[in-house]
């Protein structure tokens, strides 16, 4: 019973994230390119912080870009002369870990400052929760349990926020990462019902005891819950 619904939730999981993990990756490369001017940014050095950084994620990118057979990239190979595609085609090739790294390179404080502000957070708070989304993603890829899962790195809390979020709850237990990905959701997909798929999985599986998860007593009743 346990392995069915860890299996469940993973699946569950994984679906929402990927949601979040589109809308992020979008804002990254068009806000950079358009605060830059320069549609070619991720493959410039200029734009970065840490040239060592940089390099190892430019290989990366150059690793996905010769070996793609992506429709997208095959096309702008065939069509233009350019070593590289824009921002917003390459971006395509990286993972939510890349752009959580391109992120935190970024030389100017402002563009971090600008992304972070389209998800209405600091760029501390956005960077780490970003970090816990990949690493729960890597989770939920790799098969590994999630349902009584303790953070390896605990997310940072945020000491202001204009959008529904939670009062209580141990930022190293699932449940605040759960809530991490509702926060996104609730501004990328107004419309969402993760909270109402939530509360069918544990109809399903009733015998699941949500503290260990670490749901409070009432949490479907919480602002962040009842938001969209």
């Amino acid at each position: 019973m346990l392995y069915r619904f860890d299996k469940k939730l993973r699946m569950f999981l994984l679906n929402e994230i990927e949601k979040v993990e589109i809308a992020i990756r979008e804002a990254v490369m068009n806000i950079t390119a358009e605060i830059t001017g320069d549609d070619f940014w991720l493959t410039n050095e200029v734009h970065f912080a840490n040239l060592r950084t940089f390099n190892d994620t430019k290989t990366l990118i150059d690793n996905e870009y010769r070996k793609s057979t992506e429709d997208f990239i095959q096309h702008f190979k065939d069509a233009y002369v350019e070593p590289y595609p824009p921002a917003w085609i390459l971006g395509e090739l990286l993972t939510m870990g890349n752009v959580n790294n391109v992120f935190r390179n970024l030389r100017e404080d402002r563009i971090r400052k600008s992304i972070s502000q389209r998800f209405g957070l600091q760029p501390k708070v956005f960077e780490s929760w970003l970090t816990t989304l990949t690493l729960l993603r890597n989770s939920c890829c790799h098969h590994s349990r999630v349902w009584n899962k303790f953070n390896s790195i605990s997310p940072v809390l945020p000491k202001r926020i204009s959008r529904p979020w939670i009062t209580l709850g141990d930022p190293r237990r699932i449940y605040f990462d759960i809530c991490i990905i509702k926060y996104f959701l609730d501004i990328v997909s107004p419309e969402n019902d993760m909270s109402g798929k939530l509360r069918w999985l544990f109809v399903d599986f009733p015998e699941i005891d949500l503290r260990a998860l670490g749901f409070p007593d009432g949490w479907e009743f919480k602002a962040l819950w009842k938001s969209s």
